[in-house]
């Protein structure tokens, strides 16, 4: 209970700070990573007692089930015709962009810093897993790495996790002044004129608040925000479900069986898949539709937010000082890829706003969702351009599969199993084949 108690304290200043400091409302760090920054200077300062910070390395690894199970219940689930059909090019884009951050990440690990750092094989997919994956990924593979040996992956991670994030909003910003000097954008106002009050502090005015849900059944009965947490645990209990049949098939692969393929998965990415089948269960057999989309993402944001501070807070800051240069090369490379795309792929890609809906994904792909939805905002502050609708409708399909979906929970592993080069083979192809998708001319009818 004291650990909980420290936890909150520390995520309570760090909204305090956020709201005193400027510079870190220009950066735009959520409360959670500048929490998770002091706990992690104070944790490495002073003679903390175990007691304050007890479990707190574990906690990543059990909320991110949480939130992974939480992504799909009460969202309506369109088809993916209808998918594709308005935002198959910003979803091609955005599987490149991601694609490529594993091209980069292990093709500059596996060619270059392995031979000169003799770097463990995993090392090149800490920059994917940072930037694409953010830090409730890095922190919820943590019992992976350590399954496979390597623990420091997670200390790695997490702090690519919050370079990316970092600089996605310095570079962001950087790019956004560039685009509106040259006139690549629609709205001409300087940058920082289009970006609210609100933004820079966190608070949101009175007449402004939106509604946090809605209760779906008489708290008399039961409390709803009770019903959702159940919701959410029969989620994670299909996943445990799924974990235990993919057990099941692993026992009957001799290649699987040999190296703990589906062993070593991570849970998470099956709660996804277990929420997934309780929505789509309740849009079928549910008339009253019990699940609300506010009140799960109130337990999916709540979970990310402590999950974020306990995570960054516990990095091993001697493991990841022992590997600061090859970390460095490998930040920049993934943030060299990300303004390329944005750049030179972006402009031959979308026939409008090529700006604002790249500059979106490069905030999400570094970043997180809210990062490119902020930068977009710079740029496009009344949404007059496609590229937010897009950008939200692209989640859909993008978010189960790369921004910790099943690749991410599965890449890792795999490169334990076969090897690096195996897997940026793959990631190679992958690219190789969504440009595809986007450059053949039955493609280019969907912006």
């Amino acid at each position: 209970m004291l650990s909980f108690v420290c936890l909150s304290v520390l995520l309570g200043l760090g909204y305090w700070l956020r709201r005193k400091l400027i510079f870190l409302q220009r950066l735009y760090l959520p409360a959670s990573v500048i929490a998770g920054l002091l706990g992690l200077i104070l944790i490495n300062t002073l003679p903390i007692p175990d007691i304050w910070t007890a479990g707190w390395s574990r906690l990543p690894g059990i909320l991110i089930n949480l939130v992974f199970a939480c992504l799909f219940l009460g969202v309506e689930i369109p088809g993916v015709s209808k998918v594709w059909k308005s935002a198959g090019r910003q979803l091609a884009y955005g599987q490149i962009v991601a694609w490529g951050q594993y091209v980069v990440g292990i093709g500059i690990a596996l060619f270059a810093l392995a031979p000169l750092f003799g770097l463990n094989e995993l090392f090149g997919a800490t920059l994917p897993v940072g930037f694409e994956g953010g830090h409730g990924t890095a922190g919820g593979l943590g019992p992976v790495f350590d399954e496979l040996g390597w623990a420091a992956g997670k200390d790695f991670a997490l702090a690519s996790a919050t370079a990316g994030i970092v600089s996605a909003i310095i570079v962001g910003m950087v790019l956004v002044n560039w685009a509106v000097r040259k006139g690549y954008v629609s709205e001409k106002k300087p940058p920082h004129e289009n970006i609210e009050e609100e933004d820079w502090t966190g608070s949101i005015p009175h007449d402004q608040r939106p509604k946090a849900g809605k209760l779906t059944v008489s708290s008399d009965v039961i409390e709803a925000l009770s019903l959702h947490l159940v919701i959410v645990a029969g989620a994670i209990l299909i996943g445990y479900g799924l974990k235990e049949l993919l057990l099941l098939i692993q026992g009957i692969i001799p290649f699987a069986e040999k190296h703990d393929l589906l062993g070593s998965f991570p849970l998470f990415p099956l709660c996804m898949l277990g929420g997934l089948l309780i929505q789509i269960f309740a849009n079928r057999f549910d008339p009253n539709d019990h699940i609300d989309h506010g009140l799960t993402r109130r337990i999916q944001n709540t979970s990310l937010d402590f999950l974020v501070v306990a995570a960054i807070a516990t990095i091993r800051l001697n493991v990841v000082a022992q590997g600061w240069l090859p970390l460095l090369i490998l930040v920049t490379a993934g943030i060299l890829w990300n303004v390329a795309c944005v750049l030179f792929l972006a402009r031959r890609v979308f026939k409008t706003a090529w700006f604002e809906r790249s500059i979106a994904e490069m905030g999400q792909s570094m970043g997180v969702t809210a990062t490119g939805l902020l930068l977009l905002r710079v740029v496009d502050p009344d949404y007059k351009t496609p590229a937010a609708e897009a950008f939200a409708c692209k989640q859909l399909m993008h978010e189960p599969i790369m921004g910790g979906g099943l690749w991410t929970g599965m890449a890792i592993p795999l490169i334990a199993a076969i090897g690096a080069a195996p897997v940026f083979g793959i990631a190679c192809a992958a690219v190789a084949v969504w440009a595809l998708i986007l450059f053949i001319p039955k493609g280019r009818r969907h912006e």
